[in-house]
């Protein structure tokens, strides 16, 4: 499996599965969710939240309607309840079964976010640890093509060497 690490707007790109990062009710609110929602241009957000709520980690799957893919796969990394805080526990969860399900649905390619940061609680460099090394340990049936995305070119920089100390140890 190729794992890259890419920077960009993660609605612009194409593969077979896209992941969001998601929260327990999969309402679609602002960034990678926001991006993705405005992207598909469709009733993602409505399919998204007919589907939930789900458990913390656990992933669900829509239609991507008008992005480049064919999935959009819902990584709940936080909780819409309690403290909204995201765990490394739930962190590993989500991107673990994120991949997994990729894979259950015959993907050969995916894209996947940094789950857990920002309004989740989790540092950004602290969580592209966690979601690096989740990739890395990750042995697919079917996914040849894993790319991990950061928007910022800063943020991007910190995911690339992160992935590269991961790989390395």
């Amino acid at each position: 499996m190729e794992f890259t690490v890419i920077r960009g707007d993660i609605a612009d790109q194409r593969a077979d599965a896209l992941v969001n990062a998601a929260g327990t009710s999969l309402r679609m609110g602002s960034g990678v969710a926001g991006a993705l929602r405005r992207g598909a241009n469709g009733p993602i957000n409505e399919e998204a939240t007919s589907k939930g709520p789900v458990d913390l980690g656990a992933v669900a799957v829509t239609d991507a309607y008008d992005l480049d893919a064919e999935y959009v796969i819902h990584a709940a990394a936080m909780p819409h309840y309690g403290d909204g805080r995201a765990t490394a526990e739930s962190i590993r969860d989500a991107t673990r079964n994120a991949l997994e399900r990729a894979d259950d649905l015959g993907c050969e390619s995916v894209v996947v976010p940094v789950l857990g940061t920002g309004a989740a609680g989790h540092s950004f460099e602290e969580g592209a640890r966690l979601v690096c090394e989740e990739v890395w340990g990750y042995e697919p049936t079917g996914l040849t093509d894993v790319r991990v995305i950061a928007y910022s070119q800063s943020d991007y920089e910190t995911l690339a060497r992160i992935a590269e100390d991961v790989r390395s140890t």
